[in-house]
């Protein structure tokens, strides 16, 4: 069951999501969700109990402050006025929560979807001191080379017939960061973007889903202990 919670983001704004705490007692590595451009809805809140599930305290921001829509049109619009700065600060601010959480270890992961996935890449460079990054399809328009700041190990899970994230942008950024001696693994599925979506049965695939989620609670174990 998912609870709602108040966080201040790094500048000291209010900011809001949603807490899935992890069975047990003790403390446990910290995962922090960037939903897609759909909003904070019922899927991403049956994504982030599949990972509290697995062991690790997940939070959801709510980048749309409660806003959700099931039409694209508006979805669109919504990602276009994103503040991708402020999401930043606030995702700063999640990172801060998690940390000192009765419930946490000290580590912290971001993961994501679509939009989401691409506030992961963003985190990825923004927010010092991740444990490991897990975007699903998606990466933000940025240039390539804001990339070396990456220094948490990655695990980006893409879909072959995506006309949003094409594979030549995703080998081009792993092929850097592994020039550079880091940390980055990305798979790709025979699926459409948004592979992951139960609630979208045109492009669900549900062989690839469990793969890519098997592959992302180990990766996060790996990292997370």
């Amino acid at each position: 069951m998912t609870t709602k919670v108040e966080y201040q983001s790094e500048s000291g704004q209010r900011a809001t999501g949603e807490l899935v705490l992890p069975p047990g007692e003790g403390r446990v590595g910290a995962v922090m969700v960037f939903h897609e451009w759909w909003g904070l809805n019922d899927h991403m809140r049956s994504i982030i109990e599949k990972i509290a599930a697995q062991g690790f305290l997940t939070l959801c921001l709510d980048l749309f402050d409660g806003t959700t829509t099931r039409d694209a049109a508006e979805a669109a619009k919504m990602l276009g006025a994103l503040d991708w700065e402020r999401a930043m600060d606030r995702a700063k601010g999640a990172f801060a929560y998690l940390k000192q959480h009765p419930r946490a270890n000290g580590k912290v992961a971001a993961l994501g979807f679509c939009m989401g996935g691409a506030l992961t890449f963003a985190a990825a460079v923004h927010v010092r001191g991740l444990s490991a990054v897990v975007p699903f399809y998606g990466l933000p328009g940025k240039d390539i080379s804001e990339y070396d700041a990456i220094d948490a190990p990655v695990l980006g899970h893409f879909a072959k017939r995506d006309d949003w994230v094409k594979p030549e942008a995703i080998d081009a950024i792993r092929e850097r960061l592994l020039a550079q001696g880091k940390s980055i693994k990305t798979e790709f599925y025979e699926a459409d973007h948004a592979f992951v979506n139960d609630t979208r049965p045109e492009v669900y695939s549900p062989d690839n889903a469990k793969l890519a989620l098997d592959r992302t609670f180990a990766f996060l174990k790996q990292h997370l202990a």
